[in-house]
């Protein structure tokens, strides 16, 4: 695949700062064995990652606003762009020298999200799409493939991805309801740590399907342009397009993200 110059731009950002949470990411192996703990490491280590997507994203396109999780709004001249960006999502995971942890850089403009990326540093997985272009997979040997959702029909085949909420965050119950229902009635379950790879790795077929609850905008951009430009549906709980703004989302293709929809309708007893 040839990348657009917007792809490749926001390609270098997501390299760059990949290759700042791979050296921390070392460092941070050895220092979860400590008594302290490497948790102000991380949240270094998650500074210096945004600071650098920041920084080239900037430079690559002076006076688009950005959204970014650490920094939170920062208006642009440009009022019709802006960037949204997760430095390190997977922080609990990258905490404990887990590997699964990503960059996540999504482009919105007027409202809409038109490009998103999901890059792996560790694993040195890339996805992007672009509005109307398709989805694409790039793996660390550089080769390149047109991702597509899973093509299965029946729940009783598919392995889906959800995530639990953290201590202090609440909606435990609530969790504990939709988990069992959909245990109940699907091959498996699993939990990443990662909401931007859950929505990459359903674009890419791994997982036929994903839902979670209490997520920021910087979790979902990137990889919901991601899964639709797949061939998957993303949305809300209702089925409507308002994942950003509640937090929420349902991803699949048609017809497990249908059927998904319908199967937490019923565990939250609707």
């Amino acid at each position: 695949m040839a990348a657009s110059p917007l792809m490749t731009v926001m390609m270098g950002a997501a390299r760059k700062a990949g290759r700042s949470l791979t050296r921390d990411f070392g460092e941070v192996e050895q220092l979860q064995v400590s008594i302290k703990g490497p948790a102000n490491f991380v949240s270094a280590a998650d500074h210096r990652s945004e600071d650098i997507v920041f920084q080239e994203l900037s430079k690559a396109r002076p006076g688009y606003g950005f959204l970014m999780e650490e920094r939170g709004s920062v208006e642009g001249a440009d009022k019709t762009h802006r960037w949204i960006v997760d430095p390190l999502d997977g922080t609990t995971n990258f905490l404990h020298g887990m590997p699964l942890f990503a960059v996540a850089i999504g482009l919105e403009r007027e409202g809409q999200i038109i490009a998103g990326l999901v890059y792996s540093p560790v694993m040195e997985e890339m996805f992007m799409a672009e509005k109307g272009k398709g989805a694409f997979y790039t793996d660390k040997t550089g080769r390149d493939r047109r991702l597509r959702v899973s093509a299965r029909k029946s729940l009783d085949d598919c392995l889906m991805t959800t995530g639990i909420p953290h201590r202090g965050r609440g909606h435990h119950d609530r969790f504990h309801r939709e988990a069992g229902h959909m245990m109940k009635s699907v091959a498996g379950l699993r939990r990443t740590g990662s909401a931007c790879l859950d929505l990459a790795w359903t674009a890419a077929g791994r997982f036929d399907g994903y839902w979670e609850h209490n997520l920021g905008a910087w979790d979902i951009a990137a990889g919901a342009i991601i899964v639709r430009e797949a061939g998957g549906i993303v949305t809300d709980f209702d089925g409507g397009a308002n994942m950003l703004d509640v937090g929420e989302v349902c991803a699949g293709n048609q017809t497990v993200q249908r059927m998904m929809i319908d199967e937490l309708k019923k565990a939250r007893g609707e």
